[in-house]
């Protein structure tokens, strides 16, 4: 089941020139970005590694790379002997090893220190997705055309589940629950489902959007569930209480014009930032269930976000071949419109002393005004002729 080991092809630090990751923002902007020009082609997966002191990412050039958090620099190129495009690339949380998925129907586990490939499985399909669970023990895959959520030994590779048809289409995401208990899948068939790994049963099953569901993500202490759809919504599901099966999902709306694609929780719970087809990440405020800050920066569809340990970033990969770090420790600071609710950027106002409405409220306001004062005038001067 394993491969030969890696030759100097296969993993290397950077040969070719240092390209150092840029700033790219206006001055009075409030959120600062830092861009890395990561890969050749379209980056499907990013992720903090080591602390947060690296970035791992995975692309469809068909390589996994690990970059410096600080300057950006690549430190490693993995050349993954994937035939096809690399759906999703993961790490262990001891860093000492990644998995890898791909169309060309494999999932691939990696020693991260010497780029020896450890195993390969296959499925009867282009392998969507891959997880490996928080203690290292256990990955995760899903693929399309079978349906099929593979459920793998890490260190062996030996298959422990092997889920036929778990949903009647494309399996989109699997997702380890924080206690590695259960396995949490998304799909095209427009449901998620909670497979528990004690039982080998599904337990729960999530029905609320009107499209494919494309992402998923769970809370630390597991009292809410996330769900992304290319509806355009975010669905927050209470699965502590179980209020949903009465109540339904809070549904997060209205913010994004394309189908969603990604989604993350903070750490904390409070935040959670979804990425979208139209190139776009969102910040939302989960308590109160509004948007908290709109971020736009990329020119191609945004396949994954997450945040760092202590908040202060958040990180995206797009089809732009970049990666985008955003600096948002300041988003608290950043004004919302008491008229139309919707935050904007301090850049845009002529007093900074005034933080109350968005220009195109003040411009809407000021028109207003003037309409109401011309009517004023009209009937004024319509009085003094009559008089």
């Amino acid at each position: 089941m394993a491969d030969a080991i890696a030759t100097a092809e296969d993993i290397e630090s950077l040969y070719e020139p240092e390209q150092k990751a840029c700033w790219e923002h206006e001055q009075l902007a409030q959120v600062q970005i830092k861009v890395v020009k990561a890969h050749n082609d379209s980056v499907n997966s990013c992720e903090y590694f080591d602390n947060d002191q690296k970035i791992l990412t995975g692309s469809s050039d068909r390589t996994v790379k690990l970059f410096n958090v600080e300057d950006g620099l690549c430190l490693q190129t993995y050349k993954t002997k994937h035939k096809d495009i690399i759906t999703e690339a993961r790490g262990s949380k001891d860093r000492t090893k990644f998995v890898t998925s791909s169309f060309d129907k494999t999932v691939k586990y990696f020693d991260a220190d010497t780029g020896n490939v450890v195993w390969t499985g296959t499925h009867g399909g282009m392998v969507m997705c891959c997880k490996l669970s928080n203690d290292g023990a256990l990955v995760a895959s899903g693929s399309d055309l079978d349906n099929c959520l593979q459920i793998r030994d890490a260190r062996t590779g030996k298959m422990v589940h092997n889920i036929h048809d778990m949903h009647t289409s494309t399996i989109t995401s699997v997702l380890f629950s924080p206690g590695d208990d259960k396995i949490m899948t998304t799909s095209m068939d427009r449901t998620t489902k909670f497979f528990d790994l004690k039982t080998k049963k599904v337990t729960i099953h999530l029905e609320g959007h009107i499209n494919i569901i494309s992402c998923c993500d769970i809370t630390q202490d597991e009292r809410r569930f996330a769900t992304g759809s290319w509806d355009k919504t975010m669905c927050i599901w209470d699965i502590a209480t179980g209020t949903y099966r009465s109540k339904g999902p809070a549904r997060l709306q209205s913010a994004h014009e394309g189908s969603i694609n990604c989604c993350k929780f903070s750490p904390d719970g409070l935040m959670l930032v979804s990425g979208a087809f139209d190139s776009t990440l969102v910040v939302w405020d989960v308590e109160n269930e509004i948007q908290k800050i709109k971020l736009q920066g990329h020119s191609g569809w945004v396949e994954d976000v997450c945040f760092s340990q202590d908040q202060r970033w958040l990180m995206s990969c797009a089809r732009d071949h970049t990666v985008r770090l955003w600096n948002i420790e300041d988003s608290d600071k950043i004004p919302i419109c008491e008229s139309c609710g919707k935050p904007f950027s301090m850049a845009q106002l002529e007093d900074y002393q005034d933080l109350t409405k968005c220009v195109f409220c003040r411009v809407h306001t000021s028109d207003l005004y003037l309409e109401k004062s011309r009517t004023t005038l009209t009937d004024n001067s319509l009085n003094d002729n009559e008089t």
